[in-house]
């Protein structure tokens, strides 16, 4: 799950995500405890998935998430900063 499929969904789709993953959540760990889950790696996908959730969510409430069709029509090389040029360094000489 990408975050910016989930900035698409609306705010009741993701509250029903979240119930949904934090019920895989306990129950993948659960699984894990008594040896009956085969891959392991559910426990941390689930965690990640449920933590782009939560933070998503958390940014529409402070109002920071833009609407995905602004974040798409922003030129990629305007979000990237320009490099200064690099400075050369000098050795300072020890004088004895």
């Amino acid at each position: 799950m990408k975050a910016a499929d989930l900035r698409e969904k609306n705010v009741e789709d993701l509250a029903e995500l979240k119930k949904t993953l934090t019920h895989d959540v306990f129950q993948n760990r659960l699984k894990n405890f008594t040896n009956r889950l085969d891959d392991t790696s559910l426990i941390r996908k689930s965690r990640r998935d449920l933590a782009r959730i939560i933070t998503v969510m958390r940014d529409r409430e402070a109002g920071l998430a833009r609407p995905a069709a602004e974040a798409k029509a922003e030129p990629a090389a305007a979000a990237k900063p320009k490099k200064s040029p690099a400075k050369k360094s000098t050795k300072k000489s020890e004088a004895k």
